[in-house]
């Protein structure tokens, strides 16, 4: 009975939050996340991403060049880190090192994961590089999915494909996960990059706040200089996606303390 009790008033208390926090989610601003994809190719686009003054949450590959320079000075510089896990694909596109297919096996799949977790330092969070084929895949999503549960880490769904089922397996491991609302930068132009920018923060005043990606590209990098000190004269604010999970969620810590397993640095064979 005290066990029927406890789970009826932790439900009660569950729903009434969301009406308690109304009035202040009302009162911030609109707020938008710009993750920026492919990290640790380009050094020098990297050390401008790295060096600008706004929270940016760049999302490296692993093992690549300078992923782990990069990484660093990021961290360093009070960017968040992720790790942009390479999936199979409906296109065929080569993956490069650690990238997961499905052909794998539950092993296979598990080990490449976690040396790829490993190989990023201060990785916070993950999301899927390309991902068409494996993101529609549930077997392939809950391995992975059960292996990022062990670990203090969130999982954004890139979204390359509108079937995806990464979010949603995300969500019933109850790994903190959004998905993304723009894409940046798919055609490389400034004109492009501006209407998908301006796309953003339209979402971001409709639905309160909003997750872009972008990528290291000369001209998304030359945009996002001199655009993202505007923000604040347009009354929007911009976060990390810790930042942003954390306003969603009535600014609750996402991971209580010792309650996930440390991520343990590693310099370990590509896969």
């Amino acid at each position: 009975m005290r066990v029927v009790f406890s789970l009826l008033a932790l439900a009660l208390w569950s729903a009434a939050v969301p009406v308690s926090a109304e009035p202040a989610r009302k009162a911030l601003p609109p707020t938008i996340a710009i993750i920026i994809d492919d990290m640790g190719h380009s050094l020098v686009e990297g050390e401008r991403l790295a060096n600008l003054d706004q929270p940016l949450t760049l999302a490296f590959l692993p093992y690549r060049r300078h992923t782990d320079t990069l990484a660093r000075l990021a961290h360093k510089q009070h960017k968040e880190i992720m790790l942009h896990a390479p999936m199979a694909n409906t296109r065929n596109y080569g993956l490069g090192p650690g990238g997961l297919t499905p052909d794998m096996d539950e092993q296979s799949m598990v080990t490449t994961l976690r040396r790829a977790l490993q190989s990023i330092p201060h990785v916070q969070g993950v999301n899927n590089h390309m991902g068409s084929l494996l993101t529609q895949q549930l077997q392939p999503m809950d391995w992975v999915m059960k292996e990022l549960f062990r670990y203090p880490v969130y999982f954004i769904d890139s979204r390359t494909i509108a079937s995806s089922v990464a979010g949603d397996v995300a969500a019933a491991y109850q790994i903190p996960t959004m998905t993304r609302d723009v894409f940046l930068d798919h055609e490389q132009t400034e004109e492009f990059v501006d209407r998908q920018f301006k796309l953003l923060i339209k979402r971001a005043k409709e639905n309160g706040s909003a997750i872009g990606i972008g990528h290291p590209h000369k001209v998304t990098v030359d945009y996002l200089e001199k655009h993202l000190p505007k923000l604040d004269e347009q009354g929007i604010a911009i976060a990390t996606v810790s930042g942003l999970w954390a306003m969603r969620n009535g600014n609750r810590e996402m991971f209580a303390e010792g309650e996930k397993q440390d991520i343990r640095p590693a310099f370990a064979q590509k896969k």
